[in-house]
């Protein structure tokens, strides 16, 4: 079981394997953010933080500006995307939502995105991007849940914008919202799945 971590808590001692969001302080390793951190794991999963992107990311984002050869995309961070108009059939207008691929990042943060597909209908749910691992799950095991239960089409931004249409999505709204909740516990998986049970048996009753 992970247990939570704090800010300035000993994680290792120096000497042992390398652990990620850690510094190092006299002859110990310390924690550099709150997250989850289990003894043995190569480093410790935040809890709190903004989106930092990253090369293969797959994001969901807004246009917010529209020139006359790229669009810029608010992706939940930072740092804005750029998408060339060269990447899409499509001619995109300022509020359209799409996802992408972080394709590359220069030393100035300049995000390219690739991969565009436009996202028509449907909504937004947004969470904490340093939560969206849990709302994936090991080999997308909690996201097809929440899409074998609702029969909802689901994709998940790793930078915290979750894109629902479909089926029951006021419920896999629910869960995903209770898994950023929760996201720091144990039995999460458990839990969810007897959530959705339970839900689902609730508006047959209906």
């Amino acid at each position: 079981m992970a247990d939570i971590i704090v800010p300035g808590e000993t994680v290792a001692k120096a000497g042992g394997r390398p652990v990620g969001n850690t510094y190092r302080e006299g002859d110990s390793m310390r924690s550099a953010v709150v997250g989850l951190y289990k003894e043995g794991d190569d480093r410790i999963i935040p809890l709190q933080g903004p989106y930092l992107p990253a090369i293969g990311d797959f994001v969901i984002g807004v246009v917010q500006d529209v020139r006359f050869t790229s669009y810029t995309m608010n992706i939940n961070s930072p740092y804005n995307g750029s998408l060339s108009s060269k990447a899409t059939r499509d001619e995109l207008k300022l509020g359209d939502i799409i996802s992408a691929v972080v394709a590359a990042i220069d030393e100035s943060k300049n995000i390219t995105l690739e991969e565009p597909r436009r996202l028509i209908g449907g909504e937004i749910v947004s969470i904490s991007s340093v939560k969206v691992p849990r709302v994936i799950g090991k080999k997308n095991s909690m996201v097809n849940m929440i899409i074998d239960s609702t029969k909802s089409e689901v994709q998940v931004g790793r930078n915290g914008r979750i894109w629902i249409k479909g089926g029951n999505s006021a419920l896999a709204a629910m869960a995903i919202l209770k898994i950023e909740t929760e996201a720091h516990t144990s039995g999460l998986t458990d839990r969810i799945n007897a959530f959705l049970k339970a839900e689902m048996e609730k508006n047959n009753k209906v």
